[in-house]
């Protein structure tokens, strides 16, 4: 083989080597992560039906999964490999942003409300539920309003956004509440359900949720007072526009697809598990308008149906 022909050969292979370097380089952030370890981890939730959460058999389902699974199918098709591997990582409401944050998580498929604070700290894909803050209370105790609740016991959820939002109108308003906190949305519902508060503070999918897994749900009713209007997404490691373009496409192109009713039919106009429930919670009118215009803002106006 000829001196010049060598020379050629040795310039190709470190050419391939620098491009090769480069491609990395150039996937960098979590794209990167997930190429290198061929795993990409989901922060799951225990117990936020539908969204997320075990079913009699232990196992992770819910309409959060649903959508974290078609941005899986995009990853893997975005980084052409073969097969990846999916792991599920428990997460509660108090955790759920510092895991992400540390990089424990790559994507947190739950129940999680985006607003302008917690974008400081993560970033969201576009919105894919709106809801209502609302009370949830016996039938018996004669709550209508927050209002009703002055010098009573109320439960609200650490680590949420419905929670800071208590606090805040507790004092705002003068009402005099004892807040107390659970630990998960299972346990909020306890306390209303064993007596230790009159009322429980979450969003009303979240509270329709608890209903469809009640021992006598007719004892219980979702307040109509609607305090705050608010966005979920799925949240994802701040600054990292490369993996965020996979994953706001992804979700943008399952949005436009017939398959989106489908999913959102399953889990919320359905019988789902673990005792086969209807929570009969068609989509919204500011779910439609979210869904025709994909959006990650955290500003409630957005929201609103014009």
């Amino acid at each position: 083989m000829s001196y010049l022909r060598i020379v050629a050969i040795v310039t190709t292979l470190a050419a391939l080597a620098v491009s090769a370097t480069a491609s990395a380089q150039d996937l960098g952030g979590t794209l990167a992560k997930i190429k290198r370890t061929n795993t990409i981890t989901l922060g799951v939730r225990d117990g936020s039906i539908p969204f997320s959460f075990l079913d009699d058999r232990q196992r992770y389902q819910g309409y959060s999964i649903d959508l974290c699974m078609k941005i899986v199918a995009a990853v893997q098709k975005h980084l052409n490999m073969s097969g990846l591997k999916v792991v599920t990582n428990p997460v509660t409401a108090a955790n759920r942003i510092p895991l992400m944050a540390n990089g424990t998580i790559d994507l947190e498929c739950g129940s999680t409300t985006n607003n302008a604070e917690r974008q400081k700290q993560v970033a969201f894909a576009p919105t894919m539920f709106v809801i209502a803050n609302r009370l949830l209370t016996k039938k018996s105790s004669n709550i209508n309003s927050l209002a009703d609740m002055k010098g009573k016991t109320l439960v609200a959820t650490a680590g949420t956004t419905t929670h800071k939002q208590m606090t805040m109108l507790n004092a705002e308003r003068k009402l005099g509440m004892k807040i107390l906190v659970g630990k998960d949305h299972p346990e909020s519902f306890l306390m209303l359900e064993t007596g230790r508060a009159v009322a429980e503070a979450n969003d009303d999918i979240l509270l329709a949720g608890q209903l469809a897994t009640a021992r006598n749900p007719d004892q219980y009713v979702i307040g109509a007072e609607a305090l705050s209007v608010e966005p979920y997404g799925i949240m994802l490691r701040r600054g990292d526009p490369k993996f965020k373009a996979v994953v706001d496409g992804a979700l943008t192109d399952l949005y436009r697809s017939d398959e989106f009713p489908e999913i959102y039919a399953r889990w919320f106009t359905s019988a789902i598990p673990p005792r086969g429930i209807n929570l009969n919670f068609p989509m919204s009118a500011q779910l439609k308008a979210a869904i025709a215009k994909p959006t990650d803002s955290p500003d409630p106006a957005a929201y609103a149906v014009k």
